[in-house]
C-alpha cells in the first residue's frame, strides 16, 4: 500500500502547478505562452496551458477547453478529498473559462454548443465537448448549482441532437460553428462507413441521465456501448478508430480509459454481464501496456512493444483510475500490484526540487527523444498531472478512507 501522507504531499504539489503555475490569470496570454493553433478566444482567464518545453520555456495549447474541464474535474477532486476551498475556487475559474465559450441564447440555432476546438482551429470537436463536461459536473454536484446542470444539460442536448447518427451509433466528429453544420472530411478515421467514432468519454452522459433521468441520455449511451462491444479489435481496445492507428498497429495511451470506463458504467446501469466482460478485456490490456516499473508509452503497439522515447506518463495515471475502477465492481485484487506501479511512477515522475519554477510540482508526460543538443528533453502536458490528481484521489478514498 502506497503511503497516504506521500500520497497527499503528491496531490497537493500537482494542485498547486495546476493553480498558481499552469492556470492563466489574465484574459490576454502571458507573453511565454503561445498559441500554436490560433485559437479564437478573446478571454484565456481560467484555461489551463497545456504544454510545457523546458527546453525554450514556452508555453502552449492544444484543446484548451477539454484540459481545462478535466483539470476542473482534478480540482474539484481534490478539493473536496483534502477540504481545500482553494482547489474548489480554483475550479470555479476553469469552469468560467469554458462557459465563456458557449453559446447560451436559447434563441441561437446552435444553443447549448461550447466552442471546444483542438485540431482545427475554428471547428469544434465533439469529443472535446464531451470531455470538458466531466469538470462542470463535478462543480455541480459539490455545490448543488443549478444553473451549472442547465448549461451542462444544454451542451448535451446539442451533441446529441446535433452531432449524434443513432443508426450508426456513432457521434460526428467535427462541427463547423460558422456554417452550422457538419464539418467533412473529419480528420479522424472510423471503421467501415461511420461517419464518426462511438465517443462515450469516460461515461460522462450516464452522469447526466442521473442528474436529469432524461433516458435519451442514458439510451445513447447504451446504443454506443453496444457498437464498442460489437468493435472491439483486438480485445479491449478499438485499432480501428483514431487516435488509435491501424496502419502503424499503435495505440494511443489513454484511448483504453476513455472508452473503457463507460462499459463499467453501463455494467453499473444494467448489470449485464457483457460489458463487465469487455471492460476486463480492458483491463488486461492496460496491464499488458504497462511497463515493468509502471511507466507507459504514447505509442505502444500490438505484440507489446513501444517506442523508446515519448513516453506518456498520462498514460500510468489513467490506467490506474480504470482499474480503480474496475476494482470497485469486480473486487478482484489482483489489479492492486498494478495500480499501485503507475502510481509510484507517476510520483517519481513529479518535480519537486527543479531550478525552472514553471516545472515544480507537476507531474512529467513525456521524455523526447535526442535533438544532437544538451538542451533539456523534458516535456510537460498538463494531463500527467490532472489524471495523477484523479487517480491518487481515488486510490485514497478506496484503500485510506479511514
Amino acid at each position: 500500500m502506497i503511503e497516504k501522507n506521500k500520497l497527499i504531499q503528491a496531490i497537493k504539489s500537482a494542485c498547486d502547478w495546476l493553480c498558481d503555475i499552469a492556470m492563466i490569470k489574465t484574459n490576454i496570454l502571458p507573453a511565454n505562452t503561445g498559441n500554436r493553433k490560433k485559437y479564437p478566444y478573446k478571454k484565456w482567464r481560467g484555461c489551463i496551458k497545456t504544454d510545457y518545453h523546458a527546453a525554450s520555456k514556452q508555453w502552449n495549447f492544444m484543446g484548451p477547453v477539454w484540459h481545462t474541464g478535466q483539470a476542473m474535474d482534478a480540482l474539484v477532486t481534490a478539493g473536496k478529498l483534502l477540504k481545500n476551498q482553494n482547489y474548489i475556487n480554483a475550479a470555479e475559474i476553469c469552469g468560467e473559462f469554458i462557459f465563456d465559450k458557449q453559446i447560451y441564447d436559447c434563441d441561437h440555432q446552435d444553443y447549448g454548443l461550447i466552442l471546444a476546438y483542438e485540431d482545427l482551429s475554428d471547428k469544434v470537436n465533439t469529443s472535446a465537448i464531451l470531455e470538458c463536461l466531466h469538470g462542470p459536473v463535478a462543480l455541480a454536484n459539490l455545490v448543488n448549482s443549478e444553473e451549472i446542470w442547465n448549461r451542462i444539460i444544454a451542451a448535451a442536448n446539442f451533441v446529441i441532437d446535433k452531432m449524434y447518427s443513432k443508426q450508426q451509433r456513432v457521434f460526428v466528429d467535427v462541427y463547423d460553428p460558422v456554417e452550422h453544420k457538419h464539418h467533412q472530411p473529419s480528420p479522424f478515421h472510423g471503421k467501415g462507413n461511420a461517419n464518426g467514432r462511438p465517443l462515450l468519454e469516460a461515461g460522462v452522459l450516464t452522469k447526466i441521465f442521473r442528474k436529469t433521468g432524461d433516458e435519451k441520455f442514458l439510451n445513447t449511451h447504451l446504443e454506443i456501448s453496444e457498437r464498442l462491444l460489437t468493435d472491439q479489435n483486438p480485445s479491449g481496445n478499438w485499432m480501428d478508430y483514431s487516435p488509435n492507428d491501424p496502419v502503424k498497429k499503435s495505440f494511443h495511451p489513454r484511448h483504453t480509459y476513455w472508452w473503457g470506463i463507460p462499459l463499467i458504467e453501463s455494467f453499473r446501469i444494467t448489470h449485464d454481464a457483457r460489458y463487465i466482460e469487455a471492460a476486463t478485456a480492458c483491463a488486461e490490456f492496460t496491464v499488458r501496456a504497462l511497463r515493468h516499473d509502471g511507466g507507459y508509452f504514447r505509442n505502444y503497439y500490438l505484440g507489446n512493444s513501444t517506442d523508446s522515447f515519448g513516453h506518456a506518463t498520462s498514460g500510468s495515471a489513467c490506467a490506474a483510475i480504470l482499474l480503480l475502477e474496475l476494482l470497485a465492481v469486480d473486487n478482484n485484487t489482483r489489479w492492486i500490484s498494478f495500480i499501485e506501479d503507475a502510481l509510484s511512477f507517476c510520483m517519481n515522475m513529479q518535480f519537486s526540487k527543479p531550478q525552472d519554477e514553471n516545472l515544480r510540482g507537476a507531474i512529467l508526460e513525456k521524455i523526447l527523444p535526442p535533438d544532437g543538443t544538451d538542451n533539456s528533453p523534458y516535456y510537460l502536458r498538463d494531463l500527467g498531472s490532472i489524471f495523477f490528481i484523479k487517480a491518487a484521489s481515488l486510490y485514497i478514498e478506496n484503500f485510506h478512507n479511514t
